[in-house]
């Protein structure tokens, strides 16, 4: 078990992605500074009722820790953060400390092990390809390679495809990667025009 800090926020940060944020609210600027001073990673969890600011949400208990990557002041002097998603986890219990930040005691979970993207969904890692060339972003130039693992493509899939939160939240919650890619397909057909 690892205690983390909690980020709960109305988004699915998957393995592998990036999420920019904005911090202002004290408990927040106190975590960045906790997580960088011991480089330590924060858990992202979707939140399942309550806002991101205020008083602390209740969070989904899968979710995604994430490692600081960068950071910089923002143009209207707020501190901006960029983080990567790492390892999922679940999370067994979570407390509020006095300054309103959520903590959490976490079990990771073990990568996927990779798994080759078969014929049969080719055409996923096909359109994934495409909707990077066009959105670009931190995977637009990423390895051949990648577009052959089946939990890489379906988790950058889950990010850029127009999906509600819960959607996203099941296709993290997932544990098997073609599990993952036959929902992606099933999905796909609400974007074809008829």
């Amino acid at each position: 078990m690892l205690d983390v800090p909690l980020f709960p926020l109305h988004t699915v940060l998957f393995p592998g992605g990036e999420i920019a944020l904005r911090i202002f609210e004290p408990r927040y600027l106190d975590m960045v500074r906790e997580c960088t001073r011991g480089d330590s990673p924060f858990g992202v969890c979707l939140i399942l009722d309550g806002s991101e600011v205020g008083e602390p949400a209740t969070p989904a208990a899968v979710g995604t820790l994430a490692r600081i990557v960068d950071f910089a002041t923002t143009s209207d002097g707020l501190l901006g953060i960029r983080a990567q998603g790492a390892q999922r986890f679940r999370l067994a219990r979570s407390r509020v400390r006095d300054s309103g930040l959520a903590h959490g005691d976490v079990e990771p979970w073990a990568d996927e092990i990779r798994t080759e993207v078969p014929v049969e969904f080719h055409l996923l890692a096909t359109i994934l390809e495409r909707l990077l060339e066009k959105t670009g972003g931190p995977h637009a130039k990423a390895p051949r390679a990648a577009f052959d693992d089946a939990s890489w493509v379906g988790f950058r899939l889950a990010e850029l495809l127009p999906l509600d939160h819960r959607e996203r939240q099941a296709l993290l919650q997932m544990t098997a990667p073609l599990e993952r890619l036959t929902q992606l397909m099933h999905t796909l057909s609400r974007f074809q025009s008829g």
